[in-house]
């Protein structure tokens, strides 16, 4: 059966497709007894049905696949999806870096100079 390749809307579509085509007086694709088909009375879809369900038909349905889509919101939702860890080691180093932002300023300020200038007077006049 032919069902499981097509969704329901897929299959109604082609259903009634073909059974158009049956109406309007279109070549059967499979062989039907006169018998069978008065008991099914000339039904267009039911014959539509035995020709889908005979897996005949040569009828196909694309599906494309959707479009890549790069957007800002999908990086940020990749980025929410990084580990707990990974955005703590980014934090870390961020941090680590200002701290030796930090204590680099804090080597070159005037007033430790100037405390160590008072401190050789202090070694000097002992």
């Amino acid at each position: 059966m032919i069902s499981s390749e097509f969704s329901k809307y897929e299959k109604a579509r082609i259903l009634g497709a073909r059974a158009l085509q049956i109406a309007m007086n279109a070549p059967l694709l499979i062989k039907i007894d006169k018998e069978d088909l008065e008991k099914i009375k000339f039904d267009a879809i039911k014959i539509a049905e035995t020709e889908l369900n005979s897996d005949i038909l040569p009828i196909s349905v694309k599906k494309p696949f959707p479009r890549k889509k790069e957007d800002k919101k999908l990086k940020r939702a990749i980025e929410k999806k990084m580990s707990d860890k990974a955005i703590e080691e980014k934090e870390v180093k961020e941090e680590e870096e200002i701290a030796k932002e930090g204590e680099i300023m804090e080597l070159a300020t005037p007033e430790d100079e100037k405390e160590e200038d008072t401190s050789k007077e202090d070694v000097r006049e002992e």
